[in-house]
């Protein structure tokens, strides 16, 4: 690597990141601490970030604990990812207004432009984030809500150290390094952070940050981090093309076994960084002068999203389940030329009763498949 497209920042001078991210119009998002878990805010600086905290995740399990290193990013990932961001749960398309006459006008409701810098996105959701871009941006209909949140952002993603217990993005090809698609992405060390830019704009950003030369020491230090986080995850797909396995396998037993344990409450669905699932909405005003069109986040496990002319086609938690399963891992290849899984293990531990992904996949599609 060119040693213009790297230096070090240690942490003592954090602060700059942020100085320099919001000099050039940013508002700055970063994980901090609330209600028991690392979501995405509003930071103006470091001192929020979650530092000496790590994660405990397992089926159906999520806890935060202090632990003795310093680090602001010693932990897997929480509930949110860059969706909520891009794709918002719950937001008006078009409003419809009715004047004295009687007359109606349509009105859309893109939202305002915004400069967005994400600071410590993970090779998962940054994986998601091409799937999402692939979906809202790339077919024949770009979706103009979706871009214009996407313009305005600037991503400083952050090397995976710290794997949870539920991660398997090695066997998936999507971490825990982040591969491209990053502004900046920083190696968190003990002593402060390797800056590695990925774009023209962060080249721009790092000249001002004012690094120090990285030591040979620390960039073996940071290689051989990534080295063992890849090496601590146990869970693994099998295979990365399921398709043909899944759709062999559509009345295989493990589909009604999963049934008896699944909720359908559409958790895994919430937290997924790739599923787009989303009804709409009417929303009239009371004095019947206005209404409001709205997209919301849905789920192929609730029983609206297969309803049609009268009849719901998946009925049983059995269909939806198997739904699920077989387009996120199965179908996607057809649609956009890989899975729909990034292996961030989300949907394992926000499950209520801990289901595994990659225990279903594999009953269902064997080993090494």
């Amino acid at each position: 690597m060119d040693d213009m497209d790297e230096g070090f920042l240690p942490s003592a001078r954090l602060q700059v990141l942020f100085d320099v991210l919001n000099s050039g119009g940013y508002r700055c998002v970063g994980p901090q601490l609330r209600d028991g878990a690392i979501v995405y805010d509003t930071l103006t600086g470091p001192e929020r970030l979650p530092a000496g905290v790590g994660d405990e995740q397992q089926p159906g399990h999520y806890r935060l604990h202090e632990n003795d290193a310093n680090r602001r990013f010693a932990w897997a990932n929480g509930p949110q990812a860059l969706k909520p961001l891009l794709f918002a749960p719950h937001e008006p398309l078009w409003q419809v207004r009715r004047d004295v006459d009687g007359r109606l006008a349509f009105e859309p409701c893109t939202p305002p432009a915004e400069k967005i810098a994400v600071i410590g996105v993970r090779g998962c959701d940054l994986a998601a984030l091409r799937l999402q871009d692939q979906h809202f941006l790339n077919g024949p209909y770009a979706d103009s809500y979706y871009i214009a949140r996407r313009e305005g952002l600037f991503l400083v993603a952050v090397h995976c150290s710290h794997p949870a217990e539920t991660c398997f993005c090695v066997s998936t090809g999507d971490g825990p390094a982040a591969q491209g698609d990053f502004d900046l992405a920083l190696h968190e060390l003990d002593e402060g952070f390797i800056v590695i830019s990925g774009s023209a704009a962060g080249a721009e950003m790092m000249h001002r940050l004012e690094l120090e030369k990285v030591q040979a020491a620390q960039r073996d230090a940071a290689q051989q981090q990534l080295e063992v986080a890849a090496q601590q995850q146990q869970r693994q797909l099998p295979g990365r093309d399921l398709k043909q396995a899944l759709f062999d396998n559509l009345e295989h037993a493990r589909w009604d076994d999963v049934a008896g344990r699944c909720l359908s409450c559409g958790n895994c669905t919430a937290v997924c960084p790739t599923c787009f699932c989303h009804a709409e909405l009417e929303q009239p005003s009371l004095d019947g002068t206005m209404s409001e069109h709205a997209r919301q986040w849905d789920s192929c496990f609730t029983q609206g999203h297969s309803y049609i002319h009268g009849k719901v086609l998946r009925a049983e938690t059995r269909l939806r389940y198997r739904q699920w399963l077989t387009h996120k891992l199965g179908s996607w290849h057809e649609q956009y030329g890989r899975s729909g899984c990034v292996g961030c293990g989300r949907c394992i531990t926000w499950c209520p009763v801990g289901i595994d992904l990659t225990e279903e996949a594999t009953a269902i599609c064997g080993e090494g498949t």
